[in-house]
């Protein structure tokens, strides 16, 4: 009676015991996938889902194959294949234990891949501010080569004008004229008191007019307040991936339709402690959205690389516990970016203007 009442009690203990196992290691299992599970604002693409569910769909597959072989009828009698075979006990408990550690791992590699994408970005990033660097020790050394080209010459300029003075007023106008146009080309066009702005805002606009000559780029509406603490560094990378943008879409304009009109406007503006920067642009119309992505899509061949501006643009504005946002209204694209304008610890220090 004393064995049969706890062959009874083994029997029905040790399903709940296993239950009792089973469920505090999916606990532990949840946890460990909650805690690993950081990016969660992340839009995943239908691979990386498939990447994320494969393992999980594979330990669901085996089960579902163990629950069928497990158990065989021989002689009109259930036999167990851990009966006849029992090291399979061993093989399927690690066979299990692979699975579920499969699952776990997968998710903390798919967090890493995220990280290190974020990295190769950020790489990308650097390196589209150091050839940016570059264009703009290759305009400032335009402008200068141009004064110290000006200044070694201007001896002879006057000689020549001294000559054409002399009862030759049609030449000495045309003279003077090309002169007037070669100071033009020397000179700022943009002034907003940032020397990062002012450099950005003129390099930019020498590259554009070469495809575009008759661009219209207002920067009227551009105005930084007294106290920016707001890294110029940071500005530059905003508003240079927002004028890359802007100026990609006004080419494909003008390809597509000669006669469109094609123009940039910059503003911005503060409210109490928040900095607001809107960057509008004419472009065609069209814009290609997908369902998996944040941003519309690029539909240049080199997709790695390029079609991350805005991305670069939201990065960057979530350092100021900002964001950005975008719109279209008819064929104008406005691109709005908000960042908070106040000193933070890491800084120490503010922007000079």
């Amino acid at each position: 009676d004393t064995f049969d009442g706890l062959l009874a009690a083994t029997t029905f203990g040790m399903p709940i015991i296993m239950h009792i196992i089973s469920a505090a290691l999916l606990f532990v299992a949840l946890k460990s996938i909650a805690r690993s599970f950081r990016e969660k604002d992340y839009a995943i693409h239908q691979r990386e889902l498939l990447f994320i569910l494969t393992p999980s769909m594979t330990g669901v597959c085996i089960c579902t194959l163990l629950r069928m072989v497990l158990v065989t009828i021989e002689n009109g009698m259930p036999v167990s294949l851990y009966d006849k075979y029992p090291s399979l006990m061993i093989i399927v408990s690690v066979v299990l234990l692979l699975s579920f550690l499969s699952i776990l791992f997968g998710v903390k590699l798919f967090q890493d891949m995220i990280c290190w994408n974020r990295e190769k970005s950020s790489r990308i990033i650097l390196e589209k501010q150091v050839g940016s660097l570059q264009e703009h020790m290759g305009e400032m050394e335009r402008i200068y080569s141009g004064i110290r080209g000006m200044k070694h010459d201007m001896k002879n300029t006057l000689s020549v004008i001294m000559q054409l003075a002399s009862g030759k007023e049609e030449e000495l106008q045309a003279y003077l004229e090309e002169l007037n146009q070669t100071m033009d080309r020397l000179e700022f066009r943009f002034k907003m008191g940032n020397t990062v702005m002012d450099t950005l805002l003129n390099m930019k606009y020498h590259e554009i007019i070469r495809t575009v000559p008759d661009l219209q780029m207002d920067v009227e509406g551009l105005q930084f307040p007294e106290k920016l603490f707001i890294q110029s560094y940071d500005i530059g990378i905003i508003l240079g991936n927002a004028l890359d943008n802007a100026m990609e879409a006004c080419r494909k304009l003008k390809a597509k339709e000669p006669d469109a009109e094609a123009f940039i406007r910059i503003s911005s503006f503060q409210k109490k402690e928040l900095f607001f920067l809107k960057v509008e642009n004419s472009f065609d119309g069209k814009v290609v959205r997908k369902l998996q992505n944040e941003f519309p899509a690029t539909d240049k061949a080199d997709r790695e690389n390029h079609g991350i501006g805005l991305s670069n643009i939201k990065s960057t504005a979530e350092k100021y516990q900002g964001t950005m946002d975008f719109r279209v209204k008819d064929r104008v694209f406005i691109l709005s970016v908000m960042m908070k304008n106040e000193r933070r610890e890491e800084d120490g220090f503010r922007s000079n203007r």
